[in-house]
């Protein structure tokens, strides 16, 4: 071989050599163990849960996601604002047996009536099971009021789905309140803990809303927030992506299923583009 070609050889070698480098630098995929897979399967299939409910799992992947956060079935997991009830009854029940689960959502006298409305639509889902969710501790977390999610460096997992935009917009103070969630969150978690975000994404921070309006985040902001009060991201994924959202839509995100907001206006267009592009982003509390 002539020393171009030797050259050319070891150039040419180096392209493999550095993608097997960041593959193995790269944050090993998490995995389910038997124990932990069972549970997980047995409450999304389970009886408990609506044909509705169930119809939002090809897009919103649960097993996917909670695989991809390190979810266990005998971890201590916050759930901040459950909403209605979609993410909770998968992790009461895979947390039944070996686990705990605190679901902290609005405050019974909360000023603002939908967040009083979803709290009773949350409460009576848990009183029409009660053997499904006895041991679910119900908390509060209510911009700016109360905020008291969980006992400090009591949880291994923190999760919030499609909610960071929230704490953005006008009706809870623009931002100005958002970094206490993110406190909050983290003066829940035991150090080395999890916290696990998904929000509709907004692809570019310098053109997004800064108060949220269209119910858009971009991953950059809501990293930035995290990170301000010690979070460090160790890892991301696009599980959730979505690149027929245009975010263009009459009424925001809510334009598109399940809210359908617009009504009958252009359902058609927003049933073919599905549930909203999303970011999922996992953090770490740092040991020390």
């Amino acid at each position: 071989m002539t020393t171009a070609s030797k050259t050319r050889f070891a150039r040419g070698s180096r392209a493999p050599l550095l993608l097997l480098l960041a593959v193995l630098a790269a944050p090993a995929a998490a995995e389910f163990d038997a124990k932990t897979a069972a549970a997980v399967d047995a409450a999304i299939h389970g009886d408990h849960r609506t044909d509705a409910h169930k119809a939002r799992d090809a897009a919103r992947k649960p097993r996917e996601v909670l695989e991809f956060l390190g979810f266990r079935s005998d971890m201590t997991v916050v759930e901040i604002w459950p909403g209605g009830g979609w993410y909770t009854q998968i992790l009461a029940p895979a947390l039944k047996d070996d686990g705990a689960l605190y679901a902290a959502g609005a405050d019974p006298n909360d000023p603002y009536g939908f967040q009083r409305r979803g709290l009773g639509t949350f409460l009576k889902m848990m009183g029409d099971n009660p053997d499904l969710y006895r041991h679910v501790v119900v908390t509060t977390m209510s911009l700016p009021y109360k905020i008291d999610i969980a006992p400090k460096g009591s949880a291994d997992m923190v999760v919030t789905f499609r909610n960071v935009h929230n704490w953005f917009m006008d009706l809870f103070g623009g931002g100005k309140y958002a970094v206490l969630p993110f406190q909050a969150m983290y003066d829940a978690l035991k150090p080395g803990g999890t916290l696990g975000i998904i929000d509709h994404r907004w692809p570019d921070p310098a053109t997004e809303d800064p108060v949220a309006a269209n119910g858009y985040v971009s991953k950059e902001r809501t990293i930035a927030m995290a990170e301000s009060v010690g979070f460090k991201l160790v890892d991301e994924s696009d599980i959730l992506a979505n690149p027929r959202d245009t975010r263009d839509h009459e009424r925001g995100v809510w334009s598109l299923p399940p809210n359908f907001s617009a009504g009958e206006k252009n359902r058609e267009r927003y049933a073919e583009i599905g549930e909203s592009d999303r970011f999922l982003l996992k953090f770490v509390k740092p040991e020390t």
